[in-house]
């Protein structure tokens, strides 16, 4: 049972590793348009 969990903590280990390389070097699109939102004047305390 100890070789086992072993290896499940080694595939557990890379498998995160590889997704926070993915997220890191994964060169996604920045939005193409702008994002404009009206925020009320009473939202916003005096």
């Amino acid at each position: 049972m100890g070789k086992a969990s072993v290896v499940l903590v080694l595939v557990v280990a890379l498998a995160a590793l590889g997704g926070f390389l993915f997220l890191a070097y994964w060169d996604f699109p920045a939005p193409q348009q702008p994002v404009e939102k009206v925020l009320p004047d009473a939202r916003f305390p005096r």
